[in-house]
């Protein structure tokens, strides 16, 4: 992928030409693919063949095999091919606040200024600019596929906002509804749920309803139960339950496993603080798991231990999410390091000076959580979060021999604990290039800038 900046320009002008056209292949050579596939595992040197929005063809010399054929070929040696990036979950409306309390106490501390203080002045229009910079930031950053755990929604038009920001962006977005914490809003959630999937019908966008876990926080409207589980049923989507941590939670997932209200539609969100019982309930049903490593320790939810050790025992692979950006960093590569780093102190930790060997998670398990588990938890396995034929062609291309990475030793490794956003040469959502030469395209980011300022400034007055 170190090529000149007049062969970048005809390799980008040939991808937006044929971009709509069905089939239109492109191929991917000469780099290392790591592809979350097992049966492809690492290809040190491989092609990846993409044919419209979907993966071909995944292999070590495709081009031998006839792949180069109509094909715009991009030279990526010296490149690392992954999956996207999935986030589980994500505030992302509130992108205009961002570190607003980088050092917040607590929970209560962020409920009551931003969701009791700050979100009840939000207009659409800064629904709409707060999700597009979001999506926006994620795509930057290599993640593919976000979850907006959008918990805003006071009126139609603001979901439509919401929903138009994801779009917007080019992004894989799921939103997940759900209404407002405090203050006025139109009681139209969950039934309006209904309305936006028959609006926005669009390959890059699916719907879940989003709830929390108990009515200590806002009452019981937003408590997910047996209610909103026939809401979701009827509807044809997942739930994403939020704010799951604690004694509290721990009692609510017991009596929802005896209700028939937990499956692997249903996701778990934080998770940590809960019981035994809890998890072999979650484990038992197979319940899925969106951890917020970096929101766990630093809010301090509940014990602040991200819960990975827990999720595991009962044979349950979390997703990874950003959670709030009004404290917390924008993007993956935090999430899967930090990740890494807490859960291997714990491990070393738990049998200091007892002679025991740690039982340690390493680079693999917290790239596989970043993207294949991820989807899952998202309810898109069988769309994205690997390279496997078949699947949407949701793909990142990594610099290895960039200065931060050189030289190239191991894939996973140089992903997860070398590489940051810098490295990201190139972004792929359904076969549609989003990002190229380090540049999200198509964004006029001083127009971008001041929108975002002048919602900012707009909301922090009226808040105030």
């Amino acid at each position: 992928m170190y090529l000149n900046d007049t062969t970048r320009q005809s390799l980008l002008a040939q991808l937006r030409k044929n971009a709509d056209v069905p089939g239109r292949r492109v191929l991917l050579t000469g780099a290392t693919v790591v592809s979350m596939d097992p049966a492809v595992g690492v290809l040190d040197q491989g092609d990846v063949l993409i044919e419209g929005d979907v993966i071909a063809a995944v292999g070590p010399d495709l081009r031998a095999q006839g792949s180069i054929a109509d094909a715009v070929v991009i030279d990526a040696a010296g490149c690392i091919i992954t999956p996207g990036f999935v986030d589980t979950h994500r505030h992302a409306w509130e992108a205009q606040l961002r570190r607003i309390m980088p050092d917040v106490d607590d929970l209560a501390g962020y409920v009551t200024s931003t969701l009791l203080g700050i979100a009840p002045v939000y207009r659409p229009a800064d629904m709409y600019i707060g999700t597009k910079l979001a999506a926006l930031t994620a795509l930057d950053s290599g993640i593919t596929t976000m979850l907006d755990f959008s918990h805003n929604s006071r009126t139609a038009e603001h979901s439509d906002a919401a929903v138009q920001g994801l779009l917007d962006t080019g992004i894989r977005g799921v939103h997940a509804a759900m209404a407002p914490h405090f203050g006025d809003w139109d009681k139209q959630w969950p039934a309006d749920v209904a309305r936006l999937q028959e609006q926005y019908r669009s390959k890059l966008l699916t719907f879940r309803l989003a709830s929390l876990a108990t009515d200590e926080i806002a009452g019981p409207a937003l408590a997910y139960g047996p209610d909103l589980a026939r809401s979701a049923r009827e509807l044809g989507v997942g739930v994403s339950v939020d704010a799951v941590f604690g004694t509290a939670s721990s009692q609510a997932i017991l009596a929802w496993e005896q209700a028939g209200l937990l499956g692997p539609d249903v996701t778990l969100i934080h998770s940590t603080g809960l019981t035994g019982e809890a998890w072999k309930a979650i484990g038992a049903t197979g319940t899925t798991i969106a951890l917020a490593p970096t929101s766990d320790a630093q809010i301090g939810l509940e014990s602040a231990v991200p819960a990975v050790d827990e999720a595991l025992a009962v044979g349950v692979r979390p997703g990874l999410s950003i959670d709030v950006e009004v404290a917390l960093a924008s993007d993956m590569f935090t999430q899967m390091r930090a990740l890494h780093a807490i859960q291997r102190m714990r491990a070393v930790n738990a049998v200091y000076g007892t002679g025991q060997e740690p039982s340690r998670i390493g680079v693999q398990d917290v790239l596989d959580f970043a993207t294949l588990q991820g989807a899952r938890t998202n309810g898109l396995a069988d769309v994205t979060g690997s390279i496997a034929v078949g699947k949407q062609a949701d793909l990142l291309v990594i610099r290895a021999e960039d200065i931060n990475n050189m030289p190239l030793n191991n894939a996973v490794g140089t992903v997860v604990l070398g590489s940051d956003t810098r490295n990201i040469d190139s972004v792929f959502v359904a076969g549609q290039v989003r990002k190229w030469n380090g540049q999200l395209l198509d964004i006029n980011v001083e127009a971008l800038r001041g929108e975002i300022a002048a919602s900012r400034d707009y909301i922090m007055a009226q808040a105030s």
